[in-house]
């Protein structure tokens, strides 16, 4: 099983990126599907979450700017990131909740993160 994250790169303040994040390999389901992002120097933090029912949480900084989606699918998830500001430059990582054939629980998998960069 593996995540693959895609879409970060250098943008300026106000502009917008999309990022986005698949799960391959030998599938059985996915449970939530997460973006995490860690700035130099700080602990990693949750940005987004959505459950496999769709609840959807965000953290308060990026609440109005920020929309996670998924397609359940596909197994993929999405990050629209807008009106982007200088406090949003970190390493993004994708964090998917799955089950593979021959288990029968879920695990944590990462991907391997993409870098933000946000100049003013």
């Amino acid at each position: 099983v593996q995540l693959a994250e895609s879409g970060g790169g250098l943008v300026q303040a106000g502009g917008s990126l999309r990022l986005s994040c698949a799960a391959s390999g030998r599938i059985v389901s996915v449970g939530t599907m997460s973006w995490y992002r860690q700035a130099p120097g700080k602990q990693r933090e949750l940005v987004a979450a959505m459950t496999i029912g769709g609840i959807i949480d965000y953290a308060d900084a990026v609440k109005g700017r920020f929309t996670i989606n998924r397609d359940y699918r596909e197994n993929t998830a999405s990050l629209q990131m807008n009106n982007l500001k200088v406090e949003d430059t970190a390493v993004y990582y994708c964090k998917a909740e799955i089950r593979r054939y021959s288990s029968e629980f879920e695990y944590d998998y990462w991907g391997q993160g993409t870098q933000v960069t946000v100049s003013s």
